[in-house]
């Protein structure tokens, strides 16, 4: 990976090219766990890339490309977040996510992290509507469950029971999909 920078600080294209065109995708999804918005996660990985391209001179790695790029795409991600007044002062999104990446992996590879993003993203898309908007309204707008109720009409108890459903399927389906090769 070192080699990478070293030639992306070289200005070579090919080389920063084919590094995007293998990693774009998997950022994208990543910045989307926090966003959920692709649009807004698409343009946050493109200006890490720019950045990227423009800085490499200056840029000290210690340890991977990849690791830093993850970071950067992680806080442009809640940088986003705050300018749009979404707080996630609990670390909800970022805890959801680490949890459910230490249950289902033992190591600490990017690849496999990518992958749980990945299935992660899939399986969010697959709850039905109404439970989808509970979700977002309570962990990405820190709804609370009140809000949540008034906002949907529907009672609080119908709030904490979709919650409730969600964190179960997330958590059923994240580790059906992952065991399945």
């Amino acid at each position: 990976m070192n080699l990478i920078i070293q030639e992306i600080k070289k200005r070579n294209k090919d080389v920063f090219k084919t590094f995007f065109n293998k990693h774009y995708e998997t950022y994208v999804l990543y910045a989307n766990s926090y966003l959920f918005d692709k649009a807004a996660s698409e343009d946050i990985v493109q200006d890490v890339f720019v950045y990227l391209w423009e800085n490499a001179e200056r840029i000290d790695i210690q340890s991977s490309l990849q690791g830093y790029l993850y970071t950067m795409v992680r806080n442009r991600c809640l940088n986003y977040l705050k300018t749009i007044k979404v707080t996630d002062k609990n670390h909800i999104l970022e805890f959801n996510i680490n949890l459910i990446t230490e249950q289902v992996f033992d190591s600490n590879s990017e690849e496999n992290k990518e992958i749980v993003y990945k299935h992660l993203l899939q399986i969010l898309e697959t709850l039905p509507e109404k439970m989808q908007q509970v979700v977002k309204l309570k962990f990405l707008h820190s709804y609370k469950y009140s809000e949540i109720a008034s906002e949907m009409n529907i009672s609080i108890n119908t709030v904490k029971t979709q919650l409730k459903r969600a964190k179960q399927r997330i958590a059923e389906l994240i580790t059906i999909l992952l065991i399945i090769p």
